[in-house]
């Protein structure tokens, strides 16, 4: 049976519909494709488990040598290795612990580059016209990004779609992940269709449903 993730679990059934319907609406009107997809995380931060592998490995054989050998450093040691292995293991299986060894800056980029990744992957590059925008969750690291094809870039700076990013943003951490995204989608779609109106034989080239990972 398959897992679940966290990034399939983060809308509903009926918020997922609400997104793919605020979607739908906003192409009726703009040549423009937009997309979600939401990932549970965007790089594995295999550094951030080592790091704090050791510090509670380090803690937990502190504390035993202090109770039972005396303070020795000839226990403390061998018992830091022991417990690193453990203790890395629970770093690996409970990402959300790894948040603590992660700077602002790697998440930042961490998110950017797996959300340009994303761009290509599904496809959004491929538009007639270059005009993909996509709206890129992670959870992990509670960030959003929005970045679109050349074409948009044309007539909208990445300036205004860091805006609608910091308003979804915005929104889950207070719990209005859905409305914020639908909001802003609906105010990217604005101007989509000022810049990028619907055309005679325009056609949905990407899919309307929130894309999980």
């Amino acid at each position: 049976m398959k897992n679940i993730t966290k990034s399939e679990r983060f809308f509903t059934e009926e918020e997922r519909k609400k997104i793919k319907e605020t979607t739908k609406d906003v192409e009726a009107h703009t040549i423009g494709e937009v997309a979600v997809m939401v990932v549970d995380s965007s790089a594995e931060y295999f550094h951030a488990e080592i790091i704090g592998g050791i510090i509670l490995g380090s803690f937990i054989s502190l504390i035993i040598t202090v109770l039972y050998f005396h303070a020795s450093v000839w226990s403390y040691i061998p018992l830091s290795f022991l417990f690193f292995f453990p203790s890395w293991f629970l770093f690996k299986k409970l990402p959300s612990l790894k948040i603590t060894f992660m700077s602002v800056k790697r998440k930042e980029e961490a998110v950017r580059l797996r959300a340009v990744r994303a761009f290509y992957e599904k496809g959004l590059h491929q538009t007639r016209k270059n005009t993909g925008v996509l709206f890129f969750i992670s959870l992990l690291e509670r960030k959003v990004w929005v970045l679109a094809d050349k074409g948009i870039y044309e007539k909208i700076q990445q300036q205004t779609l860091n805006k609608f990013a910091a308003s979804v943003s915005r929104g889950i951490k207070e719990g209005r992940a859905c409305d914020a995204l639908c909001e802003s989608i609906q105010e990217a779609g604005e101007l989509l269709a000022r810049y990028f109106p619907i055309t005679p034989g325009d056609i949905d080239e990407l899919t309307d449903e929130v894309m999980s990972e």
